[in-house]
């Protein structure tokens, strides 16, 4: 029976993490890591990339190397897997967090449905969505031949269930509808690309909730008192979830959904 500590580990594997200096990406990159894996950290900002990489290599020894690079930009998109081929010479985790969120600043976006703008809509579907699309594409070959190939798309509650835009009342905040449709899209996706590259790459989600990031104290009372657990997450809650699914410990499972909300959706 092989042991637990066996079945975590990820030494000898390549990781590439998209998103990998933002909310949750850091997180995402320093459980990996700290399994033994090397991991390249893909990020558009530059400062940030080059810091996650660096503290990987300080606290885990891990082989870490800063990827930077804008996935809305084709070209740069398409030389991905082939730069993480020739600096590692293989790949066996493909993590895709990379997404516009609540942050973004895209005009027509954060407003009123009335107001969403149809080219935000295109633009938030090309890079939540049709991204991971091409990525994955990209990075099935290798991906297949390295035994034990793993893809985990990073979804969304709004993914899985219609937004209580009651919790944003009194706050700037809102919800896209283009962030839902894209969530929910890959989560589709993330089934569909289960059973099309079976058996050789499992293809797996994870959907958090809300994670803290300094939200007005308004919407934090509000959504605290909705969900179960009685907080939001913190980025450390998707390190189990993300080692889980890299790992041969979900040697078996694919084309799961690993809800990760304290509860959100049970109600």
């Amino acid at each position: 029976m092989t042991s637990l500590k066996k079945l975590m580990d990820l030494h000898g594997r390549v990781a590439l993490v998209t998103g990998g200096a933002g909310l949750i990406g850091p997180a995402l990159c320093e459980a990996l890591a700290e399994l033994g894996a090397s991991v390249a950290v893909l990020d558009r900002r530059e400062d940030r990339c080059r810091e996650v990489a660096g503290r990987l290599r300080a606290e885990f020894g891990s082989e870490a190397e800063p990827l930077l690079v804008d996935l809305t930009d084709q070209t740069a998109l398409a030389g991905v897997c082939p730069w993480v081929l020739s600096r590692f010479g293989r790949l066996d985790i493909l993590v895709n967090c990379a997404a516009y969120g609540g942050d973004a600043e895209l005009q027509g976006w954060i407003s009123p449905f009335p107001q969403q703008l149809p080219d935000t809509w295109r633009k938030a579907l090309e890079l939540n969505l049709t991204v991971p699309f091409v990525l994955t594409q990209a990075c099935a070959p290798a991906l297949a031949e390295s035994g034990a190939g793993s893809v985990i798309n990073f979804g969304s509650t709004y993914g899985v269930v219609g937004p209580d835009l009651r919790i944003y009342e009194g706050t700037s905040m809102g919800n896209p509808a283009a962030y839902a449709a894209g969530k929910g899209g890959l989560l589709q996706l993330t089934r569909w690309l289960a059973t099309v590259l079976a058996p050789k790459v499992r293809v797996n989600a994870i959907t958090p909730g809300g994670v803290w990031s300094g939200q007005p104290d308004v919407f934090h009372r509000a959504y605290v008192a909705r969900t179960p657990l009685g907080r939001m997450a913190a980025e450390s809650d998707l390190k189990g979830a993300v080692a889980y699914l890299a790992s041969d410990l979900s040697a078996y499972v694919t084309g799961h959904n690993l809800v990760v909300d304290g509860g959100w959706t049970t109600w």
